[in-house]
Parts: C-alpha cells; structure tokens; sequence
C-alpha cells in the first residue's frame, strides 16, 4: 500500500490519547481521594523513614500502578545538577522523571504477574537485584497484579523482601489483597487506596471538561461519577464515550440512553408508585422507562439505589450532601425517609434484591420486573407480623391463647370457622395508605365521636404518614362525626383536607365535610403532647427524692417519664376486717 501524501507544510496530526492516559496523574498532588497515602509517605520521606517494600491494594482503576510509578519517580527524585533526593514535592520533572512515568527507565522494571506467575519469572528478578542501579538512586520493581504469583514464585520472594540490598525497592500492586500470602504482606507496608466518592469524582472530571474547553451538565458529570462507583479510570472511560455520543456536549440525557439509566425522576415516581401500593402505576411508569431504552435489570439497580439512599437519609440525615444525588432525589428522599418506617424499606431493599437476580437469569427480564413490582405493591399494604399478630388478637371472634376450637359451631347455613376466616383475612389486607380502595365500600358505617378516634382509625389502617399529618398540621376549630373544620398549620400540605375527607370517608362508610377555617383553632395533638411532657417533666425534676438523686450524680438527665402500676387504695367506707372470736374473748 502506497503511503498517503501529505501536503507540505501542513504538520501531521497528533494521535488522539484518550482521557484517561492524558490525564494520568504524573506527582502526588495529582492523585484525588488518597490523602491518607500521600500523608503517610510525605512523612516517611521527611523524616527519612523509607520502606524497603510497598503493598498497594484497591479496586480497578483507582491508581494503583500510577501510584507505584510516582512512588518510583519519588525515590530517584534528582535535578540535572545532582542535587535532590526522595522527596514527594514533584512540581518540578527532574533527570529522571519522565522516562519513569513513561515506563522506559532502565532501573525502574515493571512486570505484569497475570502473565509472569511462574518461579523461573521472580528468579530473574532475584538474579537483577544483586546489581546496582545503572543510573538511578534505586532500582524499583513494580510488580503488578502480584496475587497472581504461584505460591513458589512467592517462597522465593520472602528471603529477599526481608533483607533486600539498600539500593532495591518493591512495589507490588493487588487488587485481591487476601490471596497474598501473609508471610509477604508482613514484609511489606501496606496501602489501601480507597475508591473516589462522588462528589469528589464529578469535581474532577468537570476540571477535565474545562481543560478540554467542552460543555456538560451538572447531572451528566454526577451520573457518569455514579456509574464508575469510585473508579477514575472507568470514570474518565465513560467520559470520553459521552463526549464521542454526544458530539463533543455532555448532557444527562445522552448518558443515560449510552449507558441505559433511567430518569432518576422517573426512578423516585416508580418508587412512591409502588410505596402506595399502586400495582396499576408502577407497571406504567416501568413500561415508560424500559420503551425509552433503560434495562429492566438498571431500572430496579436504581430503584434498590434510592431505597438505599433514604434508608441512609433516615438514619445520617448528612447523606442529602452528597453532590452526586439529584434536587428531585434529596427533596422527595427527605420527605419519604419522615415517612417511611425501617420495616418497609428494609422489606423492600430484600425484595428488589431477588427480583433483580431473577430478572437477570430470566428469558424475558421485563415481564420478571413486572412480576417483582407487582409484589412490592401488594407488600406495601401487608402488616408485619408482629402487627398481623396483634390484629388477630385485638379481633372479636378470634381466640387470644390456646387452640383454635377443634369444630366450628354452625351458624345458619355457613360454619363459625368461615367467619373468623374472614375476619383474619381483613386484617391481613388492610386499606393501602394514599389510595384505599373500592373493597371498603362494603365495610358497616363507622361512628367517631372526637378527632383523636380519627387519628386512631388512621393508626389502624397503617397509614402513618397520613396519621402523622393529622397530629402534626390540624388545628382543629370544630369536630362533629360526619364533619371536621380546621385551620392547616404552617409546613401543611395544600391537599390535606381532601385528603381527610378521602380517607375518612372510606374509612367510616359514610360521606365526610372538610373545611378549611380562618379562625387560628386549637393546638395540635402533637404540640398538646409535647406541652404535656415538657409539664410532667418539670413536676418530676421538682420532687425532692429526684433533686436528691440528681445531686448525687452530677450530670445526670430527666430523659423520661412512666407511669408505674400502683395497687388502688381501699376506700374510706370499707367494712372493718372481722376480729377473730378468741380476740373478743380476751
């Protein structure tokens, strides 16, 4: 083949370098999220504490060979005077620091264990060591994948790696640090790099977008950090791929149909969809989701995710700082994580984890997702079972110790046994929290005499969150059964009332008014509460047997308040014990 002409005077292209080669840290401030490591080593050199041999280990593409090589670079650190020495301050490339970032500097050997794991590999290597360094200060091994070694090839190691010549370093990389032999892990000072966060990642790779004069996206930068899970080389992969996708813009939505994510949008809508127990919905929101391109498999990867995300919010509220989480995510995360108990999302999390197992190993994975949202909505209205427990036993009709009774008695022409039957099987399947459904039209009309038998009935029916908004936002101003005027407390939603009259209404069998007043209404059952504990707490702490106890310890806290069982005194009318008729004798 004839070679191409090329007009003179125009100079040929650079070969194009992909991000993640022509962004390869070359020096210590370079290396993100490793602070720890360039802390120790900055120390060690300082000091002139230096290793004789050095263990990395971490996941794929945190920078584990790149380390090594600075690691190297750093110890035969010399200017083109001959002054210098170890040092981790590589602002300035000396005598040797290029061709060892190049991987072509004679003192500095790198051998890949994955293709070199037999003895006669290390031996001649062993046979190297004797030798002094050619140019060099030392001569560094960098042995990459060094799990790989057969248990041979590590026998030889070990005399050497104990007492090696002062002018020999090793530096072995692994990311399968358990199959290293622990008699070469104790000859060796270990680091693990630990994976990039997110937040961290995204930060990164928007400088890099800078650098290259591109433009991107907030969300994209946070969903290609999200999808590299703390690796920079895979996040600088994806990121060279969306700017070739995208021709040359990053936006979200062309990383999300490269990758086949789903909107995280859509994600949280599926999420509540399937929370309030609306099968119908949640399989729409899917069907809209794996049409636009998401894979079954990543649609429930994400939905576990965010499961994930605000079981973390509910317990360390500090996880809606992460910058890799979306507005729409920690907004509608905090409200579902004031919401949601650590049964139901426990529950779910264990649910999504099969079913994405199964949707993986299935023929056709978007009907077995279909099949495993349609089992988390039906989950979402199923009590636990300390409380199906505690609703048979609180059921008339239903025996609270023993044996179930061995016959039924008949009753007309149906048996006892098909009525308690029936009375289990609707407590089993209470009304769903945010859309009850059609079944409790047949229930019998329910009489409430106060709004406390309101927020009553809502704990029964499981619905917390809506209970939660009736102790929280009302501030009753009348309450008659049929009928509940109120004025919304500051923070309420802007449906509650047609919520109530919703719930209520299916609840009880019977239609209910709600309207909103302008009159300011009495206090909430929640700020009536606390008054009572603030005021019970304040008797207590003035009882002189607890001032007493609190003198004595120094530091201790009222934190509360029980009430204890006390026998009833007898009353003041009561008939004198009769005396014995010895006693009158006497």
């Amino acid at each position: 083949m004839d070679d191409l002409d090329i007009p003179a005077g125009v100079p040929a292209a650079a070969p194009y370098r992909v991000l993640a080669r022509k962004y390869r840290p070359s020096n210590f401030d370079d290396l993100i999220g490793q602070d720890a490591m360039v802390r120790t080593l900055t120390n060690s050199f300082t000091t002139g504490r230096i290793a004789q041999a050095w263990m990395l280990t971490g996941v794929r593409g945190v920078g584990k060979t790149t380390t090594a090589r600075i690691l190297a670079r750093g110890l035969n650190y010399e200017l083109a005077d001959g002054s210098g020495g170890p040092t981790v301050d590589l602002r300035e490339n000396g005598v040797h620091c290029q061709a060892i970032m190049e991987s072509r500097h004679v003192d500095v050997l790198e051998m890949d264990a994955a293709s070199r794991t037999g003895i006669e590999d290390v031996r001649e290597i062993l046979d190297g060591v004797r030798y002094s360094p050619a140019s060099a200060r030392f001569k560094v091994y960098i042995i990459d994948e060094v799990h790989m070694l057969s248990d041979k090839a590590f026998n030889a190691f070990l005399k050497t790696l104990e007492e090696p010549p002062p002018h020999v370093k090793f530096v072995f990389a692994t990311t399968e640090i358990r199959k290293v032999p622990v008699t070469v892990l104790s000859r060796c000072q270990r680091f693990s790099l630990r994976r990039v966060d997110s937040s961290v990642l995204a930060a990164h790779l928007s400088k890099i977008i800078g650098r290259e004069e591109l433009l991107a996206d907030d969300e994209a930068l946070a969903l290609v950090a999200r999808a590299a899970e703390g690796s920079v080389r895979d996040a600088l992969s994806i990121l060279d791929q969306a700017i070739a996708h995208g021709g040359g813009r990053v936006e979200a939505e062309t990383v999300r149909q490269m990758l086949g994510l789903s909107d995280r949008g859509r994600v949280v809508d599926l999420f509540e969809a399937v929370m309030r127990g609306d099968a119908a919905e949640s399989l729409g929101i899917f069907r809209e989701l794996y049409d636009g391109g998401s894979d079954a498999a990543l649609v429930l990867t994400d939905l576990a995710e965010f499961v994930h995300f605000v079981t973390r919010v509910k317990l360390v509220p500090a996880a809606l700082g992460d910058a890799s989480v979306t507005e729409v995510e920690r907004v509608r995360g905090r409200s579902f994580a004031e919401t949601l108990s650590h049964r139901v999302l426990s529950r779910a999390w264990q649910m999504l984890v099969k079913g994405i197992a199964e949707v993986q190993a299935a023929p056709k994975p978007a009907q077995a997702a279909d099949m495993v949202l349609v089992r988390l909505a039906y989950a979402a209205d199923l009590p636990t079972p300390d409380e199906a427990l505690r609703a048979l036993k609180n059921e008339p009709g239903v025996p609270t110790g023993g044996s179930p009774p061995s016959s039924p008695r008949p009753t007309g022409g149906n048996g006892g046994g098909g009525a308690s039957l029936a009375i289990a099987s609707r407590n089993l399947d209470p009304v769903p929290s945010s859309a009850p459904r059609a079944v409790a039209e047949a229930a019998p009309v329910l009489r409430l005499d106060s709004f406390e038998q309101a927020v009553a009935l809502a704990e029964k029916h499981r619905d917390i969150a809506f209970k939660m908004a009736l102790e929280r936002d009302v501030r009753l101003v009348s309450f008659e059964d049929g009928k509940i005027e109120f004025r919304p407390a500051g923070g309420a939603s802007a449906n509650l009332a047609g919520d109530i009259q919703k719930r209520l209404s299916t609840w009880t069998g019977r239609r209910w008014v709600v309207a909103i007043s302008r009159e300011e209404g009495a206090a909430t059952l929640r700020e009536i509460a606390e008054e009572k504990r603030a005021t019970q707490l304040m008797g207590v702490a003035a009882h002189p047997h607890v001032q007493a106890i609190m003198a004595r310890f120094p530091g201790a806290e009222i934190i509360g308040v029980r009430n204890l069982a006390v026998a009833e005194p007898e009353p003041e009318n009561a008939p004198p014990p009769e005396e014995d008729d010895e006693d009158e004798e006497d």
